[in-house]
């Protein structure tokens, strides 16, 4: 009786495998993945077959992508984050966490106090060129002879120039954004 209900499981799983299979390999062969080209209509040069496949929206998109052409969600795009590194760019870096919208620099002691640095953050509350749209906090670290340190948060005029300047260089990024693809490979033109 044992071994008839293990063929029987056998040959179920079996049968379930292939039902499992059948369907994948139907959705396989009607990719197109193999599919034959004639050399005579495909151009060879690649900046106008890159423009050819633009043009026709080939390539796989994930959610639905209708009416957002145009919009990157990536940091090149940003021009806060943008600003915000060039800003900090004295200063390395810690975290800069595009997706979790926060830069946060190391430890920066200038060398003269040396029992004093400052760690930057900057988070990110939208992406607007405002001043809300930035939260900059100052953070100062005073240890003592025997390295013994103490961190606290500071609110200062510092604070205030760091966002004046990220907001200045975002307008002016802004204003030099560079449009759309214009069809030519490599080259972008400016507004």
């Amino acid at each position: 009786m044992h071994m008839l209900t293990n063929k029987i499981y056998k040959k179920l799983r079996i049968s379930l495998l292939l039902v499992a299979i059948f369907p994948l390999l139907l959705t396989l062969n009607s990719c197109g993945i193999y599919k034959k080209t004639d050399a005579r209509k495909v151009s060879p040069n690649p900046d106008e077959r890159v423009l050819k496949n633009l043009n026709e929206g080939r390539g796989f998109r994930f959610g639905n992508n209708k009416g957002k052409a145009g919009e990157f969600s990536f940091a090149t795009s940003n021009v806060l984050w943008q600003a915000t590194l060039e800003t900090l760019d004295f200063i390395p870096l810690t975290i800069a966490d595009y997706g979790g919208g926060i830069v946060i620099t190391d430890w920066y002691n200038n060398s003269e106090t040396a029992n004093e640095s400052l760690k930057i953050s900057v988070r990110f509350l939208s992406n607007q060129i405002r001043s809300d749209s930035l939260m900059v906090k100052i953070f100062k670290k005073n240890c003592n002879t025997s390295k013994e340190c103490k961190v606290f948060k500071i609110k200062s005029s510092l604070n205030d120039e760091i966002t004046l300047a990220i907001l200045k260089k975002a307008t002016l990024f802004k204003k030099k954004r560079a449009t759309p693809y214009n069809g030519k490979v490599g080259e972008l033109s400016t507004q």
